[in-house]
């Protein structure tokens, strides 16, 4: 499966990033590196800014300070729209699909992130073969699993460099979730992928990198496989 036109080595990286709402700084010095080939996730219980980092990437919270990079290039004053066309694919947490749009009329409007993109690419289905046979159904009607399927076609039909996902097992029963773990399996040989996860079993299944986030700042990062899983079980159910 090859989702990219050309070959190209995806990094995305976070340099010191802060973040803040009303004022109130709520990241301080956030430094990430997520690279093609690799699944990223940024760890840690709720509250701690996981969340916030995903949006300063998009350009979605005041972010004071810090650089964000694609390959390299700074896309940190770029507004939200141009970091989608410049190669980041986002599914937030929740999906946000278009409930009275039909499945194929979510995935047309992912494709406006690259005008390249004309047709809905065979590699869709390849991925997510359940979504052919929806394509006439309102996205409302999909169950939670199917809907984060269509959330991250959507996401990925233009092409992105690197993808980014915000707790995309919240609210999916399990046999979806593993579904879910061997499509991002397949993603990350053709792009970047950072991913916000709570669900520990599945993070040490599928990551490659972890970076663990405590009170907006991270605590501890390295390959999944080094990481203390006793530590991580411990930071994500206090």
């Amino acid at each position: 499966m090859c989702i990219l036109a050309e070959e190209v080595n995806s990094m995305l990286t976070l340099e010191k990033v802060t973040a803040a709402y009303s004022g109130s700084k709520v990241l301080f010095g956030v430094d990430i590196e997520a690279k093609k080939g690799e699944i990223t996730c940024l760890i840690g219980r709720n509250g701690v800014g996981k969340t916030t980092t995903i949006r300063s990437i998009m350009g979605l919270v005041d972010t004071p300070s810090g650089d964000i990079q694609l390959d390299g290039k700074s896309i940190f004053k770029l507004p939200v729209y141009a970091r989608a066309k410049a190669g980041i694919g986002y599914v937030p947490q929740g999906r946000d699909i278009f409930p009275q749009l039909t499945v194929k009329e979510n995935i047309l409007l992912g494709m406006e992130a690259n005008k390249s993109v004309k047709e809905i690419p065979d590699y869709i289905f390849e991925i997510f073969p359940i979504l052919k046979d929806f394509l006439q159904r309102r996205g409302g009607d999909l169950s939670g699993g199917q809907q984060q399927q269509l959330a991250i076609a959507r996401a990925i039909v233009s092409k992105p460099k690197v993808l980014i996902l915000d707790e995309p097992t919240e609210g999916i029963q399990p046999s979806i979730i593993q579904d879910i773990g061997k499509a991002i399996m397949k993603l990350k040989e053709d792009m970047a992928i950072l991913m916000v996860e709570q669900y520990l079993e599945f993070i040490l299944d599928i990551s490659d990198k972890c970076y663990v986030m405590e009170k907006g700042r991270i605590s501890m990062s390295g390959k999944t496989e080094e990481l203390d899983k006793e530590r991580l079980q411990q930071l994500l159910s206090m």
